[in-house]
């Protein structure tokens, strides 16, 4: 259930690197500095989750790779265009900043996009997905090449997917349709059920199994927390779907690459193009709702949601809260995705988290038949961590990793790192949507006005009180809490921060009203 990195692919490709003078600057960095670019990298990251929130940074951040620093230039590199622009127009001058402090002599970061494909005479280099077979690779080059052509940009390249499959000596198969990638990995046999996924797990299989029958779940909403299995479910859906012998047209999307591929076509004048493409799909499944972003994509986002489910085709959607909490949305798409049906992934219980954790026993188990986790272990695991799966995957990993150092934990030693895991999670977690709530009830205000653009005293209050208790009390960053008021600028929450801290130091009467929200929030 843990969440894999998957690779990305872009309609920009990357000019091929031939000259020696990247290979020089980077030998001589590393000689006269003695640090790698994972060094580097690992710090630049560091100070990024620290400063932006790991939300922020998983979003935008994860993917970014440094190629070689030297000569005054700190080239990175991330997969997609999309991600270039925004990380250039928002992010650009605190990337330098960080850089000139972590590699001296740093004049200026240049982005750049990376690619899968390389074309031009040069030889193709295109990375297979983990676990997935010479032809799924095959069908992976052939729809890259397919969009590619199909944007105008590439089209010259088309006959690498040819290419790759004489050299497999595979039998041709019918391109899958453009999307984002899917994990092969990720399908209903290796999805641990229990109490808290159950419901949503038999409406995703209805859905992949059905086809047109299950049009009743439309659309599905599926929300939860960070690291509880909803991109697992979403492409166990897809993997599912593309198999079925009716062969259903079936699009899995990112919200981010949705963003990019809708601004890259309206910016090469082929948006009508690309929205007859996506209206004559079967089944259309969206990660991360919560990243849509744009007034205009918004707007298409919602003429082809009521397209689609006018046309009795299949709409999946999942995001970290409910549609309706998702204030920078557009009303009418948070509205369209209300209108169907909501589930919820909650957290594992403890017979779930034993399951998991002995599924992921009995595959390491299979890799190496002398790794052996006693129930014991298991039992304690699952009791001591009562986080998401991805909490159980990372406790899972520590033990599995000293075991391949030939270092079983003794019973102590377990204890210590179960101590030091769920050290983090011991405090509860308090959520915007509470502060809200609580503030709200406080002040006789309503959390529509809070969120809202009016400025009147009795509201904006209240407003910079929630902002400074979002601060003060959750981990989330400026960029986030700003996103989660109305979409307001990080500058607005840092100000109301600022005002309420020097307040409070004065005025006793605030000092004891801010208290008392904040008892109220965390009991």
């Amino acid at each position: 259930m843990a969440a894999a990195t998957l690779p990305t692919w872009s309609g920009r490709h990357e000019a091929a690197r031939t000259t020696s003078g990247s290979t020089n600057d980077f030998e001589g960095g590393m000689a006269s500095g003695g640090t790698s670019t994972a060094d580097i990298m690992e710090r630049v990251n560091a100070r990024l989750k620290a400063q932006l929130g790991q939300d922020i940074f998983a979003s935008w951040f994860q993917r970014m790779k440094l190629e070689a620093p030297g000569k005054g230039v700190c080239r990175i590199t991330v997969p997609t265009a999309f991600l270039r622009s925004w990380i250039q127009s928002h992010y650009h001058e605190l990337l330098t900043d960080i850089f000139r402090e972590e590699v001296p002599g740093t004049l200026r970061v240049d982005i750049a996009v990376r690619s899968a494909v390389r074309g031009g005479g040069v030889t193709i280099r295109q990375p297979r997905v983990a676990g997935a077979s010479e032809q799924e690779t095959v069908q992976a080059v052939a729809g890259r090449s397919a969009v590619q052509a199909a944007d105008g940009r590439a089209a010259p390249r088309a006959a690498a997917a040819p290419a790759a499959r004489q050299m497999f000596d595979a039998a041709p198969a019918p391109a899958p349709t453009f999307g984002s990638p899917l994990d092969p990995r990720y399908v209903f046999d290796n999805l641990v059920e229990g109490a808290s996924n159950r419901v949503a797990l038999a409406a995703g299989r209805a859905i992949a199994e059905n086809g047109p029958q299950s049009v009743r779940f439309n659309p599905l909403f599926i929300h939860a927390a960070v690291g509880l299995g909803k991109t697992h479910l979403l492409q166990a859906i897809a993997n599912a779907a593309i198999r079925r012998e009716d062969r259903p047209r079936v699009v899995y999307l990112t919200a981010e690459y949705f963003m990019w591929r809708f601004a890259t076509a309206i910016r090469d004048n082929r948006a009508l193009d690309l929205k007859e493409t996506l209206r004559g799909i079967d089944i259309l499944i969206i990660d991360d709702t919560q990243f849509l972003q744009g007034k205009s994509i918004q707007q298409e986002f919602c003429h082809l949601l009521n397209a689609l489910i006018d046309s009795a085709k299949q709409v999946i959607c999942a995001a970290d809260r409910p549609a309706m909490e998702l204030e920078s949305l557009d009303p009418r798409v948070r509205s369209r995705l209300s209108n169907g049906i909501t589930l919820q992934l909650a957290a594992p219980d403890y017979e779930m988290r034993r399951s998991i954790i002995r599924t992921r026993a009995a595959a390491m188990r299979a890799e190496d038949a002398s790794f052996d986790m006693p129930d014991g272990v298991i039992d304690t695991i699952a009791q001591r961590v009562a986080g998401s799966g991805r909490d159980l995957e990372g406790a899972f990993n520590q033990i599995a990793f000293r075991h391949s150092l030939g270092q079983p934990l003794s019973a102590d030693h377990l204890d210590d790192l179960l101590s030091q895991l769920t050290r983090a999670n011991s405090e509860r977690r308090v959520r915007i949507e509470d502060i809200l709530k609580f503030v709200s009830r406080h002040y006789n205000v309503t959390r529509t006005d809070i969120l809202s653009a009016r400025r009147t005293r009795t509201i904006v209050r209240p407003r910079q009180i929630a902002m400074y208790l979002a601060k003060t009390m959750t981990p989330r960053s400026l960029p986030e809490i700003g996103r989660r008021f109305g979409g307001r600028d990080h500058t607005t929450v840092l100000h109301a921060v600022r005002k309420i801290e020097g307040e409070r130091a004065k005025d006793d009467k605030l000092s004891e009203e801010l208290d008392i929200i904040r008892r109220m929030i965390e009991e």
